[in-house]
């Protein structure tokens, strides 16, 4: 049974009780908390991250976040919990681990850039074998290593409520991707993965190749961030290959690898076919006007799903940037497009301006706007893009709907 919201009038008592200094921070946000007239009824999600104030905050420790699950223990209306960007280590991922095994509230929990390691990795991931509430875990940024790492894999095979698992910049390696790839040809449930920036030491590309074989009998992954896993051509082909029998997937990240226009052609192809696949982020590849012209044939032809495409930082110039302007005069569906980063020339500020103008193109769904000097259109930048909340996300609120910069803006996976 819930207690009535008092969390502010709770926590101090906590504090008493457990001879623990209270955390100011703690305390303004339980207060605002309390008087949200919808606590009871809706649910609420505590914000205590600790990096998006204009004034510094305390930063949540161990010992603090010991007296706020004793206070969480019967608030069955909180939940979500964002305690990103703290002072968490191993005993604070202990404290948690308790509490998710006694809580069945709890549907979103944010632990990205702590300082968990990977005892504490186990420790959480043990308490998912029996938790049946939680469906969003964010454990971005924790140092837990590849053992770390397969702790969680371990745990998909057993867990079947989590939706989305986010592993990104955790140093996780080859075996834990490969055991993780393994787990998710059983796993019926996780809609969403981010496996972005492993510690790779092979270049053999085994893990995009188990990968592979995974999306081949995978039905139920919706989205999948594979950044930074020094991807190359024959990885790409792989993935087009399995992505021929998929029919779930929807959101496709492989930005910041080694793809080039060769590669790129093979996207191309699968993008001809595949009417599942609605979000592809290749920023920061090398795919050049070559590969800009393939994905733009595409589109502009065969291609009726996708709607937002990504080819920030590629070595594309004009002709590259025009042809994929011009696919979007026919191809009705493409809604968001990033182009920053490439050689822009009059001819792509003619184009992309011509798209806004004409109402085309929305200027909340790309990165550029038009503007003119001495009668010339130029284009500026504008700070949209597919992670532009990846990292970080305002307090006040949510990400306004519709806004072209986070995936679950674009594409819903699970609301928390």
């Amino acid at each position: 049974m819930s207690v009535l919201p008092e969390l502010h009038l709770h926590y101090v008592q906590a504090c008493r009780n457990l001879s623990q200094p209270e955390n100011p921070f703690i305390a303004r946000v339980l207060q605002e908390a309390d008087k949200n007239d919808e606590i009871s009824t809706k649910g609420i999600t505590l914000k205590l991250a600790g990096n998006n104030h204009l004034v510094p905050v305390p930063r949540v420790t161990d010992d603090d976040l010991g007296v706020l699950v004793s206070v969480l223990g019967q608030a069955a209306f909180v939940t979500g919990l964002d305690l990103a960007y703290n002072l968490l280590t191993d005993a604070g991922a202990k404290t948690m681990a308790t509490f998710l095994q006694e809580n069945s509230t709890l549907q979103y929990l944010n632990l990205m850039f702590n300082d968990i390691g990977t005892s504490g990795a186990e420790l959480i991931a043990g308490a998912l074998h029996s938790n049946q509430s939680l469906v969003h875990l964010r454990m971005t940024g924790n140092k837990i290593g590849n053992q770390g790492g397969m702790f969680f894999a371990s745990m998909l095979k057993i867990n079947s409520t989590l939706k989305k698992l986010d592993l990104g910049d955790c140093d996780v390696g080859l075996q834990c991707l490969i055991t993780t790839a393994i787990a998710l040809t059983q796993n019926k449930s996780l809609k969403a993965i981010n496996l972005n920036r492993p510690l790779l030491s092979s270049k053999q590309e085994e893990t995009t190749v188990h990968i592979g074989r995974m999306l081949r009998t995978n039905s139920s992954l919706v989205e999948l961030h594979l950044g930074k896993h020094e991807m190359k051509n024959f990885g790409v082909e792989r993935l087009c290959e399995a992505l021929y029998k998929n029919s779930s997937l929807r959101y496709l990240d492989l930005s910041c690898n080694n793809i080039s226009c060769d590669g790129v052609k093979f996207l191309g192809e699968l993008l001809k076919r595949n009417q599942t696949l609605e979000i592809l982020d290749l920023n920061a590849n090398r795919i050049e006007d070559v590969g800009a012209i393939h994905l733009s044939e595409a589109l502009a032809t065969r291609n009726k799903t996708l709607r937002a495409l990504s080819v920030v930082s590629n070595n594309i110039t004009g002709k590259g940037l025009v042809a994929l302007a011009q696919s979007m005069h026919s191809n009705i569906t493409l809604s968001h497009i990033y182009i920053w980063g490439n050689e822009i020339d009059r001819s792509t500020c003619a184009a992309f301006s011509e798209l806004i103008e004409l109402g085309r193109l929305q200027q909340g769904c790309t990165d550029v706007a038009p503007y003119e000097v001495d009668g010339q259109v130029l284009l500026a930048e504008l700070s949209h893009g597919l992670a532009k909340h990846r990292y970080w996300a305002p307090r006040c609120a949510a990400v306004a709907p519709g806004a072209a910069n986070a995936s679950l803006e674009i594409v819903a996976v699970s609301e928390y």
